[in-house]
């Protein structure tokens, strides 16, 4: 079995009835987590228990995309636990921010952490992050495993290494905070990704990061302006088949 769950999908803050940014990557028994933002972990403990989990990627340190890996850790800690700890991929400053909200209880001892950007063998998968433009720094990350590959953007804006992490990817899952003809240099927009999608030969295009309140359809179609592929707008508890 090769699914992605949604856990979440806004930007900044989370709607009601949605969360921040969070996915579950399961391939081949093996689970791994993108991001862990507000309000995505009920939802990932709705697929699996915290202990089941077997790797998780942050790819930077804002709150949308990492505040729940503070529930995570008081779930492994306080709860039914796991033998060892958890490899945790992340970029500088995400444990540290995560620590702030934990000034008695040592993340440390529940993740095993590992730097961004960089390569590692996950799992069956080979993990490549590499630095993208961002507030903050921040990590896009390749994820390939035999017959399978998935990019992920994260929240950062648009440069030559998003079309190398995304060349040929069978699945791009992209931010699209920005519609229209709004453009920051640390922010995709939806028909930035698009562009990007086409021209790093996505077979298929995820929008997600949707700024609170935008209307999601719009940005499908202002990304279908310039790629031809499959778009799907991500939502949450939306389970896709790779």
């Amino acid at each position: 079995m090769r699914e992605l769950t949604v856990l979440g999908t806004c930007g900044a803050w989370p709607e009601a009835g949605r969360a921040a940014s969070g996915f579950l990557l399961e391939a081949d028994g093996f689970r791994l987590v993108l991001d862990l933002g507000y309000a995505t972990l009920p939802r990932l403990l709705g697929r699996c228990a915290a202990g089941e989990l077997d790797a998780v990627v942050i790819t930077h340190e804002h709150p949308d995309h990492c505040a729940d890996l503070s529930a995570l850790c008081r779930a492994l800690l306080l709860g039914d636990g796991r033998d060892g700890r958890v490899p945790l991929y992340c970029p500088p400053g995400v444990l540290e921010r995560v620590q702030a909200m934990e000034p008695t209880e040592d993340l440390r001892e529940v993740f095993w952490p590992h730097p961004l950007p960089g390569g590692y063998d996950v799992g069956p998968f080979r993990l490549d992050g590499r630095f993208l433009p961002h507030h903050v720094p921040h990590a896009g990350v390749r994820l390939s495993a035999p017959g399978l590959t998935v990019a992920y953007s994260g929240d950062a804006g648009p440069g030559r290494v998003l079309g190398e992490l995304a060349s040929g990817v069978d699945l791009l899952v992209a931010g699209s905070t920005l519609q229209g003809q709004a453009a920051d240099p640390y922010l995709l927009s939806a028909a930035q990704a698009g562009k990007w999608a086409a021209s790093a030969g996505a077979k298929r295009l995820m929008l997600t990061h949707f700024w609170p309140g935008a209307e999601r359809r719009r940005s499908v179609a202002e990304a279908g302006a310039a790629y031809s592929g499959e778009i799907l707008a991500a939502g949450e508890d939306m389970v896709l088949t790779l």
